[in-house]
């Protein structure tokens, strides 16, 4: 299975992250799973490819041509795929992925992960939705979803479309869990 993985393209201020980072994509790796991610060299995309890779395993970038040519992508990865925009960036990690997984990251992170689960809401795909809530780091996020919840903007059912887990063990326990990949529908 393939599973894209959101994250920053900047290292955080806790090195911990990068370590995070860097094990998920030897997890995956090392349990048979191919990475989609957003094609950098930097922060903790370029820790959760080289984790991959230094697994053996097959690592897909996908990058916009614009940060392409600022020289952020990373150049020792399987397959590197330029887009001409985010917009295809996102529709192209969500064609090739089997699930969604958000470690920490920014604005970018937010949007790509929020983005994947409205698709799951609107019935664009069943993909499981993972948000890696490692050291609290999404605390407040969650409490936004939760508050969205009681508020009555998120219904329950949606509500359960976002797996949160705080822990690399829960998260590769439900990575080992969801091995199949559910295609888009149309």
């Amino acid at each position: 299975m393939r599973w894209c993985v959101f994250c920053g393209s900047s290292p955080g201020n806790d090195p911990r992250f990068v370590e995070y980072a860097t094990v998920t994509g030897t997890a995956l790796a090392e349990n048979g799973h191919e990475l989609v991610y957003g094609g950098g060299r930097t922060g903790l995309m370029g820790a959760v490819a080289d984790g991959a890779i230094a697994a053996g395993g097959r690592v897909i970038g996908i990058i916009p041509q614009q940060l392409d040519e600022r020289e952020v992508a990373h150049r020792g990865i399987s397959d590197l795929r330029v887009v001409g925009s985010m917009h295809e960036r996102k529709a192209l990690m969500a064609e090739l992925s089997g699930g969604f997984i958000a470690l920490p990251g920014g604005f970018g992170t937010f949007e790509e992960y929020c983005e994947a689960v409205t698709w799951v809401q609107l019935g664009i795909h069943r993909k499981p939705c993972i948000l890696a809530n490692l050291d609290g780091y999404y605390d407040p996020l969650v409490a936004q979803f939760d508050h969205g919840r009681k508020a009555g903007f998120i219904s329950p059912a949606n509500r359960e479309i976002v797996q949160v887990v705080t822990s690399l063990d829960a998260l590769l326990a439900v990575v080992s869990r969801n091995t199949t990949t559910e295609r888009i529908l149309p």
